[in-house]
């Protein structure tokens, strides 16, 4: 009985046992059904060690070339000026020039025109003459020279006109005068900024006697006896501490063709003959009383100075005047008082017409930006004319007067 109780308890044990890991196996297997299954990494592809040329950029395209600018004038032109063998092309004539000469301040020298006055000296040697009317209906000239170191003397010399010192300001010259400088003169000619080598005579604040003197004319009047001498007048410059050299911002007056070229205009108007007064020569604008002219020669290219009818001589060099260009440049003119004093308007723009290699040129002056630059001028389409190289005549129009003005082919 005690056995079969044993055994009973022994089955029952056994069976126990197996119950508990049987309900262990199921728990196991319940948390492995629970989990999902982690798939695992598939293998990083094996990448050779190599380079791999990367596509080069495109080349940025090359900025087109600007087109050159065309060229504005028919004919090439003095550019910048170089010096060769001691020379240089001058701002005045555009012929070679020696450097100390063409690189200083000209000098603008009054001289009377009329028939008593005759012949002036030194003339030949200007590189611009400017002529306009004064009292009495007659012209006066104003030489504008840079080559005068070798002459003894220029003149006679006579006194200024405020529309001279204006032309001469805008040359940068240092102006040489001898006679009144009142009324409407004095203000104007004795600025702190103005150059001048003036005779002692009333307006005058820093007179310069040692350029002046009397150089005996046997039959002339005292008044056409007055000379500019040269030697004075550099140790006049001297002493008032003037600077021959030109301003930095000089302007030149003229345009220039190239060595070896000729402006030659061939399609414009051609005029052998130049009247500034009329060929008739009486008008009261200036030009009447000893009816001025020009011819023009072809075979040296050059206008001849005529006067009262007879050839405009210079007594130093024996020679008539000669010039390669001539300028008409048109001006307001108002009489000012009783005594016939005029005033002419040369600053802003007016008319004008340009004789060159025998033909004519139509258009206009300017002159806006101050008293120290030049009048520019320029042709019907707006475009600086271009001068041939050598002298220039400029008259002074009196615009009111204009009508007088005769040139063509005879």
């Amino acid at each position: 009985m005690k056995s079969r109780k044993r055994e009973k308890r022994k089955q029952t044990t056994m069976l126990t046992g197996r119950i508990f890991v049987g309900a262990l196996l199921l728990m196991i297997l319940a948390a492995a059904c629970g989990k999902e299954e982690t798939p695992e990494p598939e293998p990083e592809p094996i990448v050779e060690d190599q380079t791999i040329d990367e596509p080069e950029p495109e080349p940025e395209p090359e900025p087109e070339p600007e087109p050159e600018p065309e060229l504005t004038t028919a004919y090439p032109v003095i550019g910048e000026r170089e010096e060769k063998d001691g020379k240089i092309q001058s701002y005045l004539t555009g012929q070679w020039t020696k450097k100390e000469q063409a690189t200083r301040r000209p000098i603008a020298v009054m001289i009377p025109n009329n028939a008593p006055a005759l012949p002036q000296y030194g003339l030949s040697r200007a590189a611009i003459i400017y002529e306009a009317p004064v009292e009495g209906r007659i012209t006066r000239l104003m030489a504008v020279l840079e080559d005068f170191d070798d002459l003894d003397r220029v003149g006679p010399v006579r006194s200024s006109r405020d529309y001279y010192v204006y032309q001469a300001m805008g040359y940068e010259a240092i102006y040489c005068n001898w006679g009144l400088a009142v009324p409407y003169v004095e203000e104007l000619i004795n600025r702190p900024n103005y150059y001048n080598v003036s005779a002692a005579v009333t307006g005058i604040h820093n007179p310069a006697d040692e350029a002046y003197g009397r150089y005996k004319r046997p039959g002339y009047a005292t008044e056409f006896t007055g000379y500019l001498f040269i030697g004075g007048l550099f140790d006049a410059v001297e002493r008032l501490g003037y600077d021959w050299n030109y301003d930095d911002a000089y302007v030149p007056p003229f345009l220039f063709v190239a060595d070896d070229v000729r402006a030659e205009y061939a399609d414009n108007e051609a005029a052998s003959y130049i009247y500034p007064g009329g060929k008739s020569g009486k008008n009261s604008g200036g030009y009447g009383a000893y009816h001025p002219y020009f011819e023009y020669h072809e075979d040296d290219h050059l206008y001849y100075r005529y006067q009262d009818g007879k050839k405009q001589i210079d007594e130093y060099s024996g020679n008539q005047l000669t010039v390669s260009n001539v300028v008409f440049q048109y001006c307001h003119g108002e009489v000012r008082d009783s005594h016939d004093y005029l005033a002419f308007g040369v600053h802003g723009e007016g008319e004008a017409i340009v004789f060159t290699n025998g033909r004519v040129i139509k258009g206009t002056w300017k002159r806006f930006d101050g008293d120290f630059t030049p009048a520019k001028f320029y042709d019907e389409n707006d475009e600086e004319i271009i001068f041939n190289q050598g002298s220039t005549w400029v008259c002074n129009i009196w615009d009111e007067y204009g009508e007088f003005v005769e040139y063509g082919q005879e």
